[in-house]
């Protein structure tokens, strides 16, 4: 073989050694993201690509025959097409777009690759783009329009991450040059003619997606993973608190004397509300805000019993029919309760209201209880019942928000966020 064949083929051994390398590692995964299934399937294509080059380069030497070379390069030519067709299918199920915009792009997507395959099976009787002469390849005028999918699809990812602003900033630099370094390679390919430039182009490109993106990814969710354990460790200590649990018995011994019925009531209540509590531990889906709303009512009887007239409850409940992460809202009403109307002497009023748009559903809980300075707030945590970890189960399990208004002396108003 002569040196432009020894440095193909070295270069297709090398990407498939990479990239099997890259499949192994997805394949043993155990919890699989969808979008690297489609990562999965776009190197495992890469592989077959890569094979086939290295079998031509290989052979070649041996079939130099007008036919061989057009069955081959018209391999080639599609084979191209497929990759990019593969590389926008997994940038679609990767990247964040409405379900509109993503099926269009795949409509367009696909019709642009249906155009161009056909234009290289036509390309066998044209000889627009190549032709074969006496077993050589020989490019024809209309070659560089070949590569025409290619360049859409890769202009068009460009722009679906690169501008993407949810995307992280590595994310984007991956894609950017993923679809940036083709471009360059075409330019080399042209100074050097019959190196492989491109397929060298697909290796490094493929690497940085995997270092950049699905690496950092896997980095990203395991962290994530450990925080909400943390979480969930977290949630147990402080919604079970010792001295509430205390008190309750100790007003409900009280009760059993002077009131046995309400006395029973409550303890009931309180059945109630540690079976919640404890339930929630364990809890990895979305409730009924109904639930929700029925655990906030019972630890509201149970402070109404030992407080009577210094607490006072008002529900203005619009609607129901939401779904929301156990423990999301009641933690909120335990602080104003706690931090708002009980620090005055004469208690206050708390307000729970529940109404929606045509975005989200919202839950406000109000106090005009003592109130504080939010932008002087930095710990919340350290003398509120787990707003951080509130806060961490919105955005991961319902991307909701969650916004405090408060001010000294005149109280405090929490509201939550569901996105529809």
């Amino acid at each position: 073989m002569d040196v432009k064949s020894v440095f193909n083929a070295a270069v297709c051994a090398i990407g498939i050694a990479i990239l099997l390398v890259h499949t192994v590692n997805i394949l043993l995964k155990k919890d699989r993201r969808k979008d690297e299934n489609y990562l999965l399937i776009f190197v495992v294509f890469t592989i077959v690509h890569f094979s086939t080059y290295l079998t031509f380069t290989l052979i070649k030497p041996h079939y130099t025959s007008d036919s061989f070379i057009m069955t081959f390069y018209t391999i080639f030519y599609i084979m191209n097409n497929v990759e990019s067709l593969l590389l926008f299918t997994y940038m679609l199920s990767f990247v964040p777009l409405n379900k509109k915009t993503r099926d269009i792009s795949q409509i367009v997507n696909i019709t642009i690759f249906g155009i161009f395959v056909t234009f290289d099976i036509v390309n066998i009787f044209t000889h627009m783009f190549f032709s074969a002469e006496a077993g050589m390849y020989k490019r024809a005028d209309f070659m560089f329009f070949s590569q025409g999918y290619q360049l859409v699809i890769f202009a068009i990812v460009f722009v679906f991450t690169v501008f993407n602003k949810l995307l992280s900033r590595n994310e984007r630099i991956a894609f950017a040059i993923y679809c940036l370094l083709p471009f360059v390679a075409i330019v080399v390919q042209n100074l050097l003619p019959g190196y492989a430039i491109a397929y060298l182009s697909i290796i490094i490109s493929i690497e940085i997606l995997f270092l950049f993106i699905n690496v950092r990814k896997n980095m990203q969710l395991a962290n994530e993973a450990k925080k909400s354990q943390e979480a969930e460790i977290k949630l147990m200590m402080s919604q079970i608190q010792p001295h509430f649990i205390y008190n309750t018995l100790a007003s409900i011994s009280t009760l059993i004397k002077i009131d046995p019925d309400k006395a029973q009531k409550a303890l009931d209540n309180f059945t109630e509300y540690l079976r919640a509590n404890l339930s929630s531990l364990s809890q990895t889906s979305l409730i009924p805000f109904e639930n929700e709303l029925r655990h906030i009512e019972t630890y509201l009887a149970l402070e109404k019993m030992r407080f009577d007239e210094r607490l006072n409850v008002i529900y203005d409940i619009q609607t129901i029919d939401f779904m929301v992460p156990p423990l999301s809202v009641q933690p909120l009403v335990e602080n104003s309760v706690k931090h708002g109307i009980l620090k005055k002497i004469e208690g206050g009023t708390i307000t729970i209201k529940t109404y929606e748009n045509k975005e989200a559903y919202f839950v406000e809980i109000s106090d005009n209880g003592v109130g504080f300075a939010v932008k002087n707030a930095k710990n919340l945590d350290n003398n509120h019942i787990g707003i951080d970890n509130v806060r961490y189960r919105l955005s991961t399990m319902v991307k909701g928000d969650l916004k405090i208004e408060s001010e000294i002396d005149k109280g405090t108003k929490v509201i939550v966020k569901f996105y529809k």
